[in-house]
């Protein structure tokens, strides 16, 4: 094993390393003390929550304290990562440009994570996707496919993409690949969730202000704070949602618009990040991870992009519903009406391809 680490976060640090048979591996290991004084640390901010909900009792910030007691054991148990990334890769394995590392579970316990080795990029090194030849804006397609999957259809979503958690290569027999590390935190979105959550983001993309209020309230936020968890989950201004988000990319006028308005909202933003449903929370971190990696791409959400997160959403609200029909005839009209939702979508996809021939 190397002495020096190829990396290292808070919780461990990753060693490159070779097995007696000579394979390369990388080695995680967990800092010592991590698990005692993570417990310490939960103490100590739910102590700091309690205080300022006692003096500022319009900010509601005891999810923060659940979340972290309920998802910091998890992380810190290599075990639950290692089996988070076999199924994972068993999960997405129709999407050829997808890595996860195989895990060598001979060589892991609780505390010690070996797994292949993958060579690669960070997704937000510009030099070394430059060196290359790898295009920003297919790193950016196909990371919004794999999480459209993720989130929309199988309901199992890797909730750290932060620039060291995505690597890029290319090969000249593979083309690009993405190699997705560190499988500690995930959330499973249920079948419930994730309807609402694909209609939320149907309404957003047709700029169906009506559908966008129904689905806010089925997320639990009710009629008086539905247009703030709209804006919150596109990063959008309201009057782009009105106008539609997929017909004008964001501008930095409108980014500066929103950043003046969330000191305005501080409260608003903290009532709506408790009363929705607890997995939303994590959405909002891995939605801003990915959008901090397009930014860093330069790489802006196009037509595209929300074309292939119609699919995902159609494709969510096919299964919920045909999972519920008891009649035949119930089934081919639900199979029917997909059938034409994903007619116009490919007719759409026509039309754009062509337009860009």
């Amino acid at each position: 094993m190397e002495r020096k680490s190829i990396g290292a976060a808070s919780l461990a640090q990753v060693h490159k390393a070779k097995l007696n048979d000579g394979t390369t591996v990388a080695v995680k290991v967990q800092h010592r003390r991590v698990k005692s004084n993570s417990f310490v640390d939960c103490t100590t901010m739910e102590a700091l929550v309690r205080t300022v909900a006692l003096l500022f009792p319009e900010f509601k910030l005891m999810w923060l304290v659940e979340e972290t007691k309920k998802n910091l054991p998890l992380e810190l148990d290599f075990v639950n990562e290692g089996q988070n990334a076999d199924r994972v890769r068993r999960m997405f394995v129709h999407l050829p440009f997808l890595k996860v590392p195989e895990i060598k579970w001979e060589y892991s316990t609780d505390r010690v994570l070996t797994m292949e080795f993958c060579e690669g990029g960070q997704v937000n090194d510009l030099d070394y996707i430059d060196r290359h030849s790898i295009s920003p804006s297919e790193v950016c397609r196909k990371l919004g496919q794999l999480y459209s999957e993720m989130i929309f259809v199988q309901g199992c979503v890797h909730c750290d993409p932060h620039p060291g958690n995505v690597l890029v290569n290319k090969s000249h027999s593979k083309g690009l690949q993405i190699v997705l590390l560190d499988h500690g935190l995930y959330t499973i979105l249920d079948e419930d969730f994730r309807l609402n959550y694909s209609k939320l983001w149907l309404s957003l993309m047709n700029a169906d202000l009506i559908g966008i209020r129904e689905a806010g309230k089925h997320l639990n936020v009710g009629e008086d704070l539905y247009a703030l968890l709209a804006c919150m989950v596109c990063s959008r201004s309201w009057n782009s949602i009105v106008s539609g988000i997929d017909k004008q990319s964001l501008t930095t006028s409108e980014n500066e618009e929103i950043k003046s308005y969330v000191g305005s909202y501080l409260v608003e933003i903290s009532e709506v990040l408790n009363r929705v449903p607890r997995p939303m929370l994590l959405i909002f971190k891995t939605n801003d991870l990915l959008r901090s990696i397009e930014y860093s791409l330069k790489v802006q959400r196009n037509a595209y992009s929300f074309l292939q997160m119609s699919k995902c959403c159609v494709t969510a609200v096919h299964d919920y519903s045909y999972n519920r029909c008891d009649s035949l005839y119930g089934k081919i009209t639900q199979i029917f009406s997909t059938y034409v939702s994903m007619t116009k979508l490919l007719c759409y996809e026509w039309f754009l391809n062509l337009s860009n021939y």
